[in-house]
């Protein structure tokens, strides 16, 4: 097992007085790029309120993070690395194997912690996911959506699970939920079980970078956005591709990887980008007659945001995707499609009849009012 290495931004200046404001440490699973894009909002409200935001992170996740507040100092953090099958039975495989090494991950990350606050004079940390990120001597937020966790093996599996997961969630100062409070939410029982964690929990609303712009859609454009794990991040692609080729309007694929210097050849009608930039993600998106992606729930939080009609796939084996699918398909707020069976003159077909229905929306959020009681409770 490698050991962490905890390294800092040679950019950066790392034992300044902090100047009276207090140190605040964000950071983001590296299962897929969304943990990252939705602390996006969390940092421009930490700095708003006056906040000094440290980031932890490596690979791409720092590049998301780096990409949007260059003038942060950046941590790099081991990340959990896990492996994902080609298949949905190998996967379930493929995790119950790697349960020990990723408990193993989580103890390293908390004495990691501990030697970051004592080193750095950090004052509270925000955790997104990450289990091991949390101290008794200042206060640590867990930001996750899933209260409960989706599993193939029935309810009683489910619950069991729900238990181990509240045993690390409940370590933690509080948990935040992005995700509204009320009955119209975008999460489902995922972020709305029966039996909540023992720690105070506050709703923030959707999080979210993306804005609503005045920009008109492209008739027939269609916007395509890879993400998630490998291999199943380029079983799609290949599939995408492929199906490409016999599509008559014009595409954008994002292919999910930032950072990478490779690149797909681009023509008239189809466009290829490893990572767009928040700004331009935004315009294309906006763009978009339709979107087609993961069923993510960062993806959705965004597509949430913009309101557009979705053509969701959800990454094979990863349970909470397949609900969310699932629920957005009963809801009417997205069409869904099995990756084994997605066929994109089919899916399209699909969409054109597909009676679509706007996604919900809260007036209160709770975001602003989260960080202002955590920056508050710092002594």
């Amino acid at each position: 097992m490698t050991q962490f290495q905890p390294k800092i931004n040679t950019d950066h200046p790392t034992t300044a007085p902090k100047q009276g404001k207090p140190r605040i440490l964000v950071a983001p699973l590296d299962w897929g790029l969304g943990h990252a894009t939705r602390c996006i909002p969390v940092i421009r409200e930490l700095l708003k309120q006056g906040a000094e935001v440290w980031i932890a992170a490596e690979k791409a996740q720092a590049a998301i993070l780096t990409e949007a507040f260059p003038d942060l100092p950046l941590l790099p953090l081991f990340g959990y690395q896990a492996e994902y099958a080609k298949t949905r039975s190998g996967l379930i495989w493929k995790m119950i194997t790697q349960a020990p090494r990723l408990l193993h991950i989580i103890r390293e990350e908390r004495r990691w912690l501990k030697k970051i606050i004592q080193d750095y004079q950090i004052d509270a940390v925000i955790s997104d996911n990450r289990y091991g990120l949390h101290h008794s001597s200042i206060p640590c937020v867990f930001i996750t959506h899933q209260l409960w966790i989706e599993t193939p093996f029935g309810e009683r599996a489910g619950q069991l699970l729900q238990q181990f997961n509240y045993r690390f969630i409940n370590r933690f100062s509080q948990c935040w939920i992005p995700d509204y409070a009320g009955e119209q939410n975008l999460a489902g029982r995922l972020s709305h079980p029966v039996k909540k964690p023992a720690i105070p929990l506050t709703y923030t609303g959707p999080l979210t970078r993306l804005d609503n712009l005045a920009i008109e859609t492209d008739k027939e454009h269609l916007l395509i956005l890879l993400s998630g794990p490998e291999p199943q991040r380029s079983i799609l692609e290949e599939k995408m591709i492929n199906e490409l080729a016999m599509y008559n309007g014009t595409a954008t694929l994002v292919r999910g990887l930032p950072g990478n210097a490779g690149l797909l050849p681009s023509t008239n009608q189809l466009h290829f980008y490893n990572h767009l930039p928040a700004a331009q993600l935004n315009a294309e998106i906006h763009k978009a007659t339709r979107v087609i992606c993961r069923s993510g729930y960062s993806s959705l939080m965004d597509m949430a945001r913009l309101q557009k009609k979705l053509i969701l796939i959800p990454t094979p084996g990863q349970t909470e995707q397949e609900y969310l699918g699932q629920l957005y398909q009963e809801r009417k707020t997205a069409l869904c499609i099995s990756q084994d069976k997605f066929s994109l003159t089919t899916a399209l077909q699909a969409a054109s009849i597909f009676p679509y229905q706007p996604f919900p929306e809260e007036a209160t959020l709770s975001l602003a009012t989260g960080i202002q009681q955590l920056i508050a409770s710092i002594d």
